[in-house]
């Protein structure tokens, strides 16, 4: 079956407002693009990371090319409805996290996090400097969508748990939020794993649907309130070590656009990753303090949960081997993130130990 045509005829579900949605608007040389997105309006980061990116390209366009940013539910509700409004060409682009869209394809995972996969340097390393871009452009193809890395919120925390775990065995039967292969891995513990947009996870956790939740990091969720549910904080997590934001756009929508605006989009979305990873390097360690100082214990899984962690993992990417372009793009991070970490563990955390070291 030709995936790209069944998916431009089976119309987009959960579309809230399709009419208001309308035709790409194309009037006296300038050009508007309406984006949905997976995030809730004012969601710290990630609702950041789309703003950005559309008032960057604003500017740099004068004012020639718009992009009208829709928060989750405004248009579309629900994630997989995201996806589809843009491939059906319902919408003209997206802003959220790829491995939302697993279902769609495996290897969407790896143009956000793969557990124990790649830092944000690393992930750079490859998008930019190997074939990761390619790679994601190659997939695109497939559904009808042109694709940039467009922030990244680096590296998660493990979580927030109503109860400490201290064995792998706590996880069985815990109902727990974690999206992607991650949240895969994490089923082969027992977990009954459930996906839900980020303004959906705060209600679901206090109201007990959830017994745990990951979301980003002590920023973030400080901003979202978990503290407010929960006083167990697991600061180290193995699903998501660097995970990348894209913008997906129609790729006819893209096509249609002058080489100016196209060139546009692209160092918008670039820029963008800079400074949304550095938005939450910035604000992560005073978060954490104040979350300490409200009573929030911060923990580390132990290491048989680890140990737990990786063999589900591997097993979790091993399942979708079978997949001629999910083993391809597999085999490249991995040639890539050994490149990057030999060098990395021997200069920068190396040097970071030695500081702690010397100047505690």
């Amino acid at each position: 079956m030709d995936r790209r045509k069944f998916i431009k005829g089976a119309g987009v579900a959960g579309v809230a407002a399709t009419a208001a949605i309308g035709t790409p608007a194309i009037a006296q040389g300038r050009e508007k693009l309406t984006m949905v997105t997976a995030w809730g309006r004012g969601l710290a980061g990630v609702f950041d990371a789309a703003l950005h990116v559309a008032e960057s390209v604003n500017a740099m366009s004068d004012g020639t090319l718009e992009i009208d940013v829709k928060a989750q539910g405004e248009l579309v509700s629900g994630l997989g409805p995201v996806f589809d409004a843009v491939t059906s060409g319902q919408a003209d682009c997206y802003h959220a996290a790829d491995y939302y869209y697993v279902g769609q394809h495996p290897a969407f995972a790896y143009f956000t996090a793969v557990p124990f996969g790649m830092t944000p340097t690393e992930l750079h390393n490859w998008y930019y400097h190997g074939d990761g871009h390619k790679m994601h452009l190659e997939l695109g193809e497939e559904f009808g969508l042109h694709s940039f890395l467009c922030g990244n919120t680096g590296p998660q925390a493990g979580g927030w748990f109503r109860k400490e775990i201290k064995s792998a065995a706590d996880f069985n039967g815990l109902k727990f939020r974690m999206p992607g292969l991650g949240g895969k891995a994490l089923g082969k513990l027992g977990a009954s794993v459930q996906t839900l947009p980020g303004s959906e996870v705060y209600q679901a956790l206090a109201s007990g649907a959830i017994d745990g939740t990951e979301w980003i990091g002590p920023w973030a969720d400080e901003k979202a309130g978990f503290q407010e549910i929960t006083k167990f904080y697991y600061t180290s997590g193995f699903h998501e070590p660097g995970a990348g934001l894209a913008l997906g756009i129609n790729a006819d929508r893209f096509n249609s656009l002058s080489k100016a605006h196209q060139k546009m989009i692209e160092v918008a979305c670039a820029e963008t990753n800079q400074w949304n990873l550095h938005q939450y390097l910035a604000n992560n360690s005073e978060a954490l303090a104040r979350l300490q100082a409200g009573g929030v214990q911060t923990l580390e899984f132990p290491n048989d949960v680890w140990d737990a962690f990786g063999k589900a993992s591997i097993e979790t990417l091993d399942e979708s081997m079978d997949d001629p372009f999910f083993k391809k793009v597999r085999e490249s991070v991995e040639t890539s993130m050994k490149k990057s970490a030999k060098w990395d563990e021997l200069s920068s955390v190396a040097y970071a130990r030695q500081r702690t070291r010397v100047l505690g």
